[in-house]
């Protein structure tokens, strides 16, 4: 298990309106996790999250496994739970 791990958190926004910019700061904390190391997403400031950020945290968890790191997701307010609950994505996240 890897004790090495950067953090980038999410305020706002997790949809379509910040996706690019969004995309663009993963793949920048990304690149700072050491191979086996951990990237935590701290999504508790997140206030709104629609399919497109789905699909950001699904590319961050395929970019991560397919380099030899790890995807970590702190915090579960209610617009990430909701969605979490309703596309059935937990246990794909490790989430609760």
């Amino acid at each position: 298990m890897s004790t090495t791990s950067t953090s980038l958190r999410i305020e706002g926004e997790l949809t379509i309106y910040r996706a690019a910019e969004l995309a663009e700061a993963m793949k920048a904390s990304l690149a700072q996790v050491p191979a086996g190391g951990a990237l935590e997403l701290d999504l508790s400031g997140v206030t709104e999250m629609d399919c497109a950020g789905v699909q950001l945290l699904m590319a961050a968890r395929r970019s991560t496994d397919d380099s030899g790191r790890v995807l970590r997701l702190a915090g579960s307010p209610p617009a990430v739970a909701e969605v979490f609950r309703t596309l059935q994505l937990a246990s794909h996240f490790d989430a609760h």
